[in-house]
């Protein structure tokens, strides 16, 4: 074990199962060892380098805004905000923004919109969120009470109160279950990262959106990992051809700094008055600078390019010797492995490929402008480590 190791092990809170690696520089898709060994980065930093590594143009917005203004409170205007938030609007036909830091931030907005929403309307009674089993929301109190997984719950009780959990093949239940709980909204994710790379049914999802515009009940899309290009539509709710009234996103957006947004559609734009919410460090001016780097360059065309990408995973590894399945969509793919997933990430770790684990799958979420060659040599690593006796 290196010192630096030694020093983290020391002094880092015991909260991470660190791999054996550490990483002193990289660029675009390749990641360096304080030795030189040379990585190829299939994680992005859990879907947050959206354009990889040290990328230039991210770079050059990023500096550009540090040697204007790093930070001004939410009191003042700053122009990366402002235009962050129209650009989001106009790119998903949401009206308003709240910026925060993270995902889980994001969510804890989009559930407190909820909440407000419903009790102003219908009374306040109609607080319950529902969720789907299996999902994945966050590690505050609150969003891991969203989360529908009951071993996140297990050591932290008394989560926040007002949750109940569908099934997310069964449309009929979720319906009767939000209509005995008198919920204010139905909060899913179109691809359950965390939970193992699930795409959800299609059918479901529009089932769902149909019956919470029927009931005034608000559906709220979770885009923390699914959004910002990552499937290779804008967000994930746009392959399916639903309307969420809010969406919460993080990770890929700002580019590789903190910067979580909730979406606020239509219905719930003015919710919020002075006062009701707020964040010290969201909208950041150099976070949204990032972020606007990043937004930009994901036009029509460039989307096309990380469907192709994905497919080129899929079609490499779909009835590989060691490969029991491949799901996800776009540039988020889980793989199924005969081998055990961590198994498999160690050895592709050894051999120079970074990827992740999600549950029983390895989980793959590159760059999405990682060069063809590149994404060529690592699916082969893949590939080689799944089909090694």
């Amino acid at each position: 074990m290196s010192e630096l190791m030694n020093i983290d092990k020391t002094y880092i809170a015991n909260t991470y199962a660190r791999f054996p690696v550490e990483i002193v520089s990289g660029k675009g898709s390749l990641l360096y060892s304080p030795e030189g060994k040379r990585y190829i980065d299939m994680g992005s930093g859990i879907g947050v380098t959206a354009f990889g590594t040290g990328d230039d143009a991210w770079k050059e917005a990023v500096v550009a805004q540090l040697g204007k203004v790093q930070h001004t409170s939410n009191l003042y205007y700053t122009e990366p905000c402002a235009m962050l938030a129209k650009l989001l609007c106009e790119r998903t036909g949401m009206k308003k923004v709240f910026f925060g830091n993270s995902g889980a931030e994001a969510n804890e907005c989009a559930i407190k919109a909820a909440r407000k929403y419903a009790s102003e309307k219908k009374g306040p009674e109609y607080h319950t969120i529902v969720t789907l089993k299996n999902s994945f929301h966050g590690r505050t109190l609150t969003t891991l009470a969203a989360t529908g997984q009951e071993h996140y719950h297990e050591l932290f009780q008394p989560l926040t109160p007002g949750f109940a959990y569908a099934d997310a093949d069964d449309p009929e239940g979720l319906r009767k279950l939000a209509l005995e709980v008198k919920a204010a909204a139905v909060m899913v994710e179109c691809i359950q990262g965390e939970g193992g790379v699930r795409v959800i049914d299609g059918d479901f999802l529009r089932k769902t959106a149909e019956f919470c515009r029927e009931q005034d009940i608000l559906l709220i899309v979770d885009e923390v990992q699914t959004g910002n290009g990552r499937t290779g539509q804008l967000y994930s709710y746009m392959n399916f051809g639903i309307a969420p009234d809010i969406v919460s996103t993080a990770k890929g957006l700002g580019g590789g700094l903190p910067l979580g947004a909730c979406l606020l559609g239509e219905k719930v734009q003015d919710v919020f008055h002075p006062g009701d919410h707020g964040s010290t460090f969201g909208g950041n001016p150099v976070c949204c600078a990032g972020a606007l780097s990043v937004m930009q360059r994901l036009d029509d065309a460039f989307l096309a390019e990380v469907r192709a990408k994905g497919d080129f995973i899929r079609s490499a590894l779909v009835g590989a010797p060691g490969v029991e399945y491949v799901s996800g969509l776009g540039l988020m793919v889980g793989v199924k492995t005969i081998k055990s997933a961590a198994e498999v990430v160690a050895k592709c770790n050894e051999k120079g490929v970074l990827c992740l684990t999600a549950k029983d799958k390895v989980r793959l979420l590159p760059a999405l402008n990682i060069p063809m060659e590149l994404l060529e040599e690592a699916v082969a690593v893949l590939k080689d480590v799944c089909g090694e006796d």
